[in-house]
């Protein structure tokens, strides 16, 4: 592959450094701009630089102040490059994690998003931890956004006198039956009165996602006759699927509705929708929560066979989505899953929308001190494929490692975009270009090609980005540049749904009228946080930074120095 094109709106600016002052594309101030090194400090990129066939002796390429020296930029094909964790993470909260000294150190080792998991935990409960992260935040340290993850239309089996070892070739009975003093030792009831009727001969039902698995022989109007396939230990309310079928529930289950009103009361940041099999079901929810006055996102789940074969209109109609692996893998081939994870990831990557990648990522952390290699290699690919999170459920919720898993995922994340970030073929950083049919593209995208290829191309600290609803900081997001994206936004609930997005850090800042006295006050408060220093060098870009913004919208990339 070979290095990024910039967008033909931009190739000027790489031509003439007085193209700056004078394009239409952008208004661009540099006052004193300097991109030589400072003394001690190490180079955040220090490039070197080959002809695009790779032949010729590769030489330093340096900039004192203008563009002309990018004219001989070919093709960046090594970068050493220190760059910090750019993929965000979800944490899910649970009894070992649920006080605030621990929340407060999950947020320390890297967790970006807390998970409440409605299939556990009263609203009670879930209040208090949603008011232990809101007193976390107002610290002023961290801004942690919170993912309400409704339970969804799940089909379990009843509860257990004791545990029942099954071993292969038994016999064994799933019934919608109530008449449980007439159970023998291998019947268990169902939570669900369909079942008979979901249920066919010759379909596989997996218990826990393949823990135990069942052949099913005969289906009456009470009971599923089934013979041990797979054999092991079945507990009480053990979640069920039939292999290459979702069960026919609706979508939003009466206790999701209630669980999305205590969200709503909560000011929760993100909605995980469970078990979503058509577009409608996203619809649904989006226009509840629109017409209640919440800007919450809308991310769904996909973890069931009906999705999988609907992936672009259900896309296209949420915020965003997780791939859901564990029950994904229950309801299809299992070796489908990561093709199926690449295409979800891929075609959100085209709507500029995010995507966590779930389950199953440290499982081994749960018990052990330390990670299994395969594991590793997962993350790995989760984060290089262009997920914008990965996410930790049993293992931070009550594992025995919470904080050694954290530190492991964003050791590993970390590293994959250290790593990635010196070579320009990988895909992590190649801006995606397909374009979904009959879609109108924001002319700002453009603006974000022209920011993140600056800021790939120069000794940049970071971009900065001024946005009041935050579609400009997640346009600049999508194009993947090697460097921080921080949002500044006067809205304290947008902070929070910026969390979601790849590479942002997002900031709480009230505007000026004066596009200066704004910039000034962004530049401080990096100051004050440690994140900038003088002789940083910045790349500033909105469509906003003009006086009297309301009524003038002027696209704007601008360079500076730290003073």
């Amino acid at each position: 592959m070979s290095a990024f094109v910039p967008p033909s709106a931009l190739r000027p600016l790489l031509n003439s450094a007085s193209s700056l002052k004078s394009s239409s594309f952008v208004h661009a101030t540099c006052p004193a701009t300097s991109f030589s090194t400072k003394p001690g400090k190490t180079a955040r990129w220090h490039m070197v630089a080959t002809g695009r066939s790779g032949n010729g002796p590769a030489s330093a390429v340096t900039s004192t102040g203008g563009f002309g020296a990018l004219d001989e930029v070919i093709d960046d094909k090594l970068w050493d490059v220190q760059v910090a964790r750019m993929s965000k993470i979800v944490c899910t909260i649970g009894p070992k994690t649920c006080d605030i000294d621990s929340i407060e150190k999950l947020a320390e080792t890297g967790m970006d998003i807390v998970r409440l998991n409605m299939s556990h935990g009263t609203h009670e409960w879930h209040g208090k931890v949603i008011e232990n992260v809101r007193e976390i935040n107002t610290r002023g340290r961290f801004n942690l956004g919170i993912l309400l993850d409704t339970k969804g239309p799940e089909v379990r089996s009843g509860d257990l006198k004791s545990p029942i070892s099954v071993k292969r070739g038994q016999k064994f009975t799933w019934t919608v039956r109530k008449d449980f003093e007439n159970f023998d030792d291998f019947t268990v009831d169902v939570s669900y009165d369909d079942f008979v009727k979901d249920v066919h001969v010759g379909d596989t039902l997996l218990v826990d996602g393949g823990m135990c698995s069942f052949l099913v022989t005969e289906v009456t109007d009470k009971d599923v006759t089934s013979e041990c396939v797979d054999g092991g230990t079945l507990t009480s309310r053990r979640h069920l699927n039939v292999r290459g079928k979702s069960a026919s529930l609706p979508a939003i289950t009466d206790k999701d509705w209630e669980d999305i009103k205590f969200g709503m009361h909560n000011n929760v940041d993100f909605y995980a929708l469970s078990f979503v099999k058509h577009e409608d079901d996203v619809r649904t929810l989006t226009s509840y929560l629109r017409e209640n006055n919440s800007h919450a996102l809308v991310l769904s789940k996909i973890e069931s066979a009906d999705a999988v074969h609907r992936l672009g209109p259900i896309l296209e109609a949420s915020d965003g989505a997780m791939v859901a692996r564990g029950d994904l893998g229950a309801e299809i081939p299992i070796e489908d899953v990561p093709l199926v994870q690449d295409e979800i990831v891929s075609i959100n990557r085209s709507l500029r929308k995010p995507t966590i990648v779930a389950t199953h990522m440290l499982e081994s952390m749960i018990t052990y001190p330390s990670p299994t290699r395969a594991e590793v290699a997962d993350i790995t690919e989760a984060v290089r494929q262009g997920a914008d999170a990965t996410m930790l459920s049993g293992e931070t919720a009550n594992g025995s490692f919470p904080y050694k898993a954290l530190n492991v995922m964003a050791t590993v994340a970390e590293s994959v975009v250290s790593q990635d970030s010196a070579l320009s073929e990988n895909d992590l950083f190649s801006p995606v270009s397909r374009m979904r049919e009959g879609k109108t593209v924001d002319a700002r995208l453009d603006l974000a090609y022209g920011a993140s290829t600056m800021a790939s191309r120069l000794n940049v600290a970071a971009i900065l980005v001024f946005t009041r609803v935050g579609t400009y900081a997640k346009l600049v997001s999508s194009t993947r540049p090697r460097c921080p994206v921080i949002a500044f936004t006067p809205d304290s609930d947008l902070v929070r749904r910026m969390t979601l997005f790849w590479g942002i850090k997002p900031f709480e800042l009230e505007f000026s009228d004066d596009p200066e006295e704004t910039i000034s006050r962004a530049v401080n408060l990096l100051i004050g946080k440690g994140l900038t220093s003088t002789g940083d060098t910045l790349v500033i870009t909105s469509d906003m930074l003009v006086k009297n913004s309301a009524r003038n919208k002027v696209n704007t990339i601008q360079v500076r120095t730290v003073h």
